[in-house]
């Protein structure tokens, strides 16, 4: 296959400026009038969490590179340096963009709601001044630690995403002369950053923010000097960790010692009050070394995350859609043993439509099975109270032989998987964490089970991580199966990661880094040859994010040859469509709803042999490159059929779907006389009217059929 053709930089977009295009997508929820309003906050808080993030992590490693003086240009052409610079400046009008939603759409819709959000101290009645005053004296001052900087105290250390509140104080030099000294208060973690006045309309509930009330009450903490201005501000520090693996004797010391350096990386960016005082800014830019492109003058309260507290309030459920319980799954409402049941038929889960129960169960009831003798388990990111890490443990101590690979290097889940790792370590498990140099992102278990016949393999494979909190809110697949080669296959997995035993080959597994890619490239080519001899060629592609160069040159490839190709990507994609001769067949879609689109589907025609897989790696370096990752077929004919179902509902939704355009902006369909799909609601209504159908044939009498007398003859 010649992919050098479709290499060129024209073809692509750069793969942090496609990621701001993604938290557009996000903010242009917020803007939707037609979802319940409280809804609307979250997409704002989840806008802001997203650029965090966004800046800690690519925007440092740019810096990094720029730092280092690493110039190559990007696929897209661009060199660090002038993605920093096109960052710096899409990223102020996503910010803008935000601010004004908040202000101008939601804050009006919030008072109309009942609920009045104070911006600022100095809007506060007689009546609530003097219940905010009572309440910092109450509850804020004894937890506030005021810090100076003078000739004998430095600048003291910011913490990475703290929200802090920096003062002028006047004061008098030797000579009787007015000086200016700087001073800050980080406004404490520790409280609820939501404070709720007594209201003074009847059926309005009001709010402020805690910094509001520090703001005004700060010359209590200055009382024998004046405070001349006082603002809020906030600062991003680069949270990239660099671990030298091959160096480090201890993989979890070097990581907790790696964790406290986040707190005083290079600032990267910083949040100041639009009307912040030119004397404290000065102060501050150049104390935190910041360039005039990384300051964000905000007009509105700094950390918009906080909506996610407001969402979070009692009351106004009217404003917020209906709870979603994910329905149980059919194949286990009976008494059947769970093992029975994947015995008799590999098993099909989506989640969040469907129940995680079935995962946490299969765990729950191998670690009290007595036949079971051993449980593996890959975890990635578990939740803070995991039922999983706890029937682990249980197992252990029940004396099965349970391995379980912690991936310590879980992008700012370390702390908590350190954690888990030395709690399991004390119940007896054998905790491994990885390949040296690379992430263990799959998500796979193994039960061993001795049975009348033998040894049998029970595996659970999926898309998503085994964490009971996320399965309720990010869509994800998985399958249970007994199948003997992918028993066989996940054996030497685990094998792979505890061990150097590395598999000549594969039954039915595709494992990332060595053996994925070239198995992907493969299955596209093949779609292309079947195109070439003027065969139907079709690939549906469903995943997070698409910038593997390769691969996307192979898609290039294959639309040109006239492979229909139709993509489901939530976030990055640095492919490009409707570029003539070269993707004109490629569709490219994202869906942006309640859920968080998690799962990975990919489709090939095959020349009607049809070929589908599920699993945990993206199109992208890191995934195919720089983990173990496993995608593996999906054999079942009926899970096949949902599978199908899944992508061709998803290609129908006109509601919450964003179509990629030729000029790279991403647009909603025009719904106007068109039946309404919204693919996310469909799977929550499918899902539960599955379950209630099964619940009524149970309810129903069972019908004894009583063969009619034989007739004599006569």
């Amino acid at each position: 296959m010649e992919l050098k053709s479709f290499e060129k930089p024209e073809y692509y977009v750069n793969r942090e400026l496609s990621w701001i295009k993604f938290d557009e997508r996000v903010l242009s929820e917020a803007k939707d009038k037609s979802i319940p309003l409280f809804e609307r906050l979250k997409f704002v808080s989840i806008t802001s969490s997203n650029l965090d993030e966004f800046y800690m992590v690519r925007v440092a490693s740019l810096k990094d590179q720029i730092h280092a003086g690493y110039d190559k240009p990007d696929i897209a052409g661009l060199s660090p340096k002038e993605q920093v610079k096109q960052i710096s400046q899409q990223t102020h009008e996503l910010v803008h963009s935000q601010y004004s939603t908040y202000t101008r759409s939601l804050l009006p819709a919030l008072d109309k709601a009942g609920l009045h959000l104070i911006t600022e101290h100095e809007e506060l009645t007689e009546q609530q001044a003097a219940f905010a005053d009572r309440f910092f004296e109450d509850n804020v001052y004894p937890v506030l630690t005021p810090m100076a900087m003078d000739s004998s105290r430095p600048f003291p250390l910011i913490r990475n995403k703290s929200l802090n509140i920096g003062a002028l104080i006047a004061q008098k030099d030797k000579k009787g002369r007015e000086v200016l000294e700087f001073a800050t208060v980080q406004v404490p973690s520790v409280l609820d950053r939501i404070v709720e006045l007594p209201s003074e309309k009847e059926g309005v509930r009001a709010v402020i923010f805690l910094e509001e009330i520090i703001e005004r009450n700060i010359q209590k903490l200055f009382l024998s000097r004046e405070v001349v201005c006082a603002h809020p501000y906030r600062i991003m520090r680069n949270a990239d960790l660099s671990i030298d693996e091959d160096e480090a004797e201890d993989l979890l010391a070097e990581i907790q010692k790696s964790l406290k350096k986040r707190q005083w990386g290079e600032v990267i960016r910083l949040e100041a009050e639009e009307k912040m005082d030119k004397r404290l800014l000065k102060i501050l830019k150049s104390e935190f070394d910041v360039k005039n492109e990384d300051i964000f003058f905000i007009n509105g309260p700094l950390d918009l995350t906080v909506l996610m507290k407001v969402y979070g309030m009692d009351g106004f459920e009217q404003y917020k859609s209906p709870k979603h319980t994910p329905a149980p799954v059919v194949e286990f409402m009976n008494d059947k043993d769970i093992f029975e049941v994947i015995r008799e038929k590999d098993v099909f889960l989506h989640h969040p439509y469907m129940s995680f129960d079935p995962v946490v169960n299969f765990v729950r009831q191998a670690a009290k099975d007595p036949d079971v003798l051993a449980i593996k388990q890959t975890l990635y990111r578990v939740s803070g109270n995991s039922p999983i890490v706890a029937a682990l443990a249980q197992a252990a101590e029940n004396g099965k032989q349970v391995s379980v690979l912690v991936e310590l290097k879980a992008r700012f889940d370390e702390e908590h998987n350190i954690v888990w790792a030395k709690m399991l370590e004390e119940a007896g498990c054998h905790v491994i964490y990885g390949l040296v140099g690379l992430k263990t992102h799959s998500k796979i278990t193994l039960v061993v089970r001795r049975e009348e016949t033998g040894i049998r393999r029970y595996v659970h494979l999926a898309t998503g991580n085994y964490n009971d909190s996320t399965a309720k809110l990010y869509t994800d697949c998985g399958v249970l199966t007994c199948d003997e080669r992918i028993g066989e296959d996940a054996t030497a997995v685990f094998n792979m990661l505890s061990g150097y035993s590395e598999p000549k080959r594969w039954n039915k597994l595709l494992v990332a880094p060595i053996w994925m890619k070239n198995r992907f490239l493969k299955l596209i080519e093949r779609e292309a040859e079947h195109a070439k001899k003027g065969q139907p060629a079709h690939i549906v592609a469903k995943m997070n994010s698409l910038c593997d160069p390769v691969i996307m040159s192979a898609l290039y490839y294959a639309s040109s040859c006239g492979v229909k190709i139709e993509l489901l990507v939530r976030g990055i994609c640095c492919l490009k469509v409707g570029i003539p001769g070269v993707s004109e067949n490629i569709q490219v879609r994202s869906i942006v709803g309640d859920f968080l689109e998690h799962a990975r589907i990919f489709y090939f025609l095959n020349g009607g042999a049809e070929e589908i897989y599920l699993g945990s790696a993206d199109w992208m370096p890191r995934n195919l490159d720089r983990r173990v990752e496993i995608v593996f077929p999906v054999e079942d004919e009926d899970i096949k059929a949902e599978l199908m179902h899944i992508l061709d509902l998803e290609f129908k939704d006109n509601v919450k779907a964003h179509l990629l355009q030729a000029d790279g902006t991403y647009t909603k369909q025009d719904k106007r006389g068109k039946v309404l799909v919204a693919s996310q609601m469909e799977f929550v209504r499918e899902a539960d009217e599955k379950a209630e159908r099964l619940k009524k044939a149970e309810k129903e009498p069972k019908r004894v059929f009583i063969p009619a007398e034989p007739v004599a003859d006569e």
